[in-house]
């Protein structure tokens, strides 16, 4: 019988709004653990069915009416942006395990596609209402700020001590420019910089600007009394102490302080955000091309194998010898070739599902190596291992880190010269609770433009391949809660680090990744 998306959320209801709340008590953060169980069922329930309504019907009259009500509540409560989107996140962390268990990868497929879409809208139209009512009360605070500081009696200055502790408390960075100078910031903005007080104050504005967008800043002009049409909210890259920039929204305002005009503003770090936007971009993106790979493989599957049987069919003809013999054994070692990318190409377009176990980081290791042997011994390559013996055991997918590890190793393996050598490291930190495998190559490296790409999907540099190695490679990491990055050995080569907590990540536990 065919799936029914509706008879699913239908019967799923109650158990999936249970777990949700459980999740939003334990997992969320303290401002959801103490809320009222009541409140919570109450809240969640509303929000199951206005996501439904956007899976079934396309109808966005309740999650807008949600939304308007939830953000005035999560406001007022004084909720984290994040915290609340992590909240709406659930909906599809529970939902998709669920999912996979009772659907074709087709039905999947699509239904993923519409999950993806209902959460992207839920969450950008919530983070843009929360942003908007957040600095409606900004500016409602600047305008009685504008109208203390025109005052030039005692009770200023008492009023502007009070403001100054007042903005001494918040979480976002506060900052007076007079002449493009920093004649006041408050601990927040210097916080953010990396910087002590009487490092920023004094200070040209456009010195804490990353330099690729100091020109942005020019063209609005800081001291925006004499940009009649700046923008009141722009975003920017920041610049630190220790020279890394990070995304900012700077909200601000022109007034008078102590009689001068002077720009005031509040800057906030949207990393957060921006990641949280380009996960979803990427993740849609992704969907997207999960779908079309999934049925190229299913058209291109059937006239090769009927390719397939036919040549082996021929094989057999003793009537044909010698280099026709040859071609045909040719032609069934490519159909295979062909049928292995499609395989790694349909591997690429199906959920993660890890399957953790107690496993040992230095076996998998070995097993990859044993894999590889017969391609180190055609190259005259030498294997230099250098395995921590005392490495603690961890919980893990073994098959998929075996498959990761695997990956990393053969692009060292055809990235290097005949004769050349790989060394294989693993070693434990226990202060910071993770295992590190490093694998360096003497090859031609990675060329800085590429080192960005080289994990992304089908992206490749050689004649041959999918592109799929490394990108199944980080995704199986990632998974796990680890990491991993490549850069450029001296004199020559690549060196690609593996970094895995021993911890059992329990976020990715039992769920499908790379959706």
């Amino acid at each position: 019988m065919a799936f029914s998306l509706s008879r699913f959320f239908e019967t799923r209801r109650d158990e999936i709004i249970e777990v949700w709340v459980q999740r939003l008590k334990s997992e969320v953060g303290d401002q959801y653990a103490a809320r009222p169980r009541k409140e919570l069922q109450g809240t969640v329930s509303d929000a199951y069915d206005s996501e439904v309504d956007i899976m079934l019907l396309g109808d966005y009259r309740k999650i807008d009416a949600f939304i308007n009500k939830i953000t005035q509540m999560r406001l007022e409560a004084g909720f984290k942006l994040s915290d609340v989107q992590k909240a709406f996140e659930l909906f599809r962390n529970i939902t998709i395990p669920l999912l996979v268990d009772h659907t074709t990868l087709s039905e999947f497929s699509d239904i993923l596609f519409r999950l993806n879409h209902c959460l992207s809208y839920t969450i950008h139209r919530f983070s843009d209402y929360f942003q908007s009512m957040h600095e409606k009360k900004i500016l409602e605070h600047n305008r009685r700020l504008e109208e203390k500081v025109r005052m030039r009696t005692a009770a200023l200055r008492e009023s502007e001590l009070k403001y100054k502790t007042l903005v001494e408390e918040i979480n976002d960075g506060y900052f007076v420019v007079q002449n493009g100078t920093i004649i006041f910031a408050n601990r927040a903005f210097c916080r953010m910089h990396g910087y002590d007080r009487g490092e920023v104050v004094g200070r040209k504005f456009y010195d804490f600007v990353a330099p690729l967008d100091r020109e942005k800043f020019i063209g609005i002009g800081i001291d925006g009394y004499r940009k009649k049409n700046r923008p009141k909210t722009f975003e920017y890259l920041r610049l630190m102490k220790n020279e890394d920039s990070f995304p900012t929204e700077i909200l601000s305002k022109v007034t008078l302080y102590d009689n001068f005009p002077s720009n005031i503003g509040i800057c906030r770090d949207i990393t957060s955000r921006v990641l949280m936007e380009k996960k979803i971009r990427e993740s849609e993106r992704l969907a997207y091309i999960g779908q079309i790979t999934t049925s190229l493989s299913h058209e291109i599957r059937n006239p090769l194998s009927a390719i397939k049987m036919n040549l082996q069919i021929l094989g057999k003809n003793k009537g044909i010898k010698g280099n026709d013999q040859r071609r045909i054994q040719i032609s069934a070692q490519e159909v295979d070739r062909l049928e292995g990318i499609l395989e790694e190409l349909l591997d690429f377009a199906k959920p993660l599902q890890l399957k953790s176990e107690t496993t040992q980081i230095n076996d998998i290791l070995s097993l990859s190596l044993e894999l590889l042997e017969m391609k180190f011994i055609e190259k005259r390559m030498s294997i230099v291992p250098d395995f921590d013996r005392n490495l603690p055991k961890i919980d893990a997918d073994g098959e998929k880190l075996g498959q990761a590890f695997f990956n990393v190793l053969l692009n060292a393996l055809e990235a290097s010269s005949l004769g050349s050598k790989i060394e294989i490291q693993s070693f434990g930190d226990r202060e910071a609770g993770t295992i590190r495998v490093t694998i360096a190559d003497e090859g031609h490296g990675v060329s800085q433009e590429n080192v960005s790409e080289i994990f992304k999907p089908f992206f490749t540099t050689k004649s041959s391949g999918t592109g799929l190695g490394l990108s199944n490679a980080k995704r199986i990491i990632e998974a796990h809660g680890g990491r991993i990055n490549v850069e450029n050995r001296h004199p020559s080569g690549a060196y690609f680090s593996i970094v895995l907590p021993e911890k059992e990540n329990q976020r990715t536990r039992g769920q499908n990744i790379g959706d």
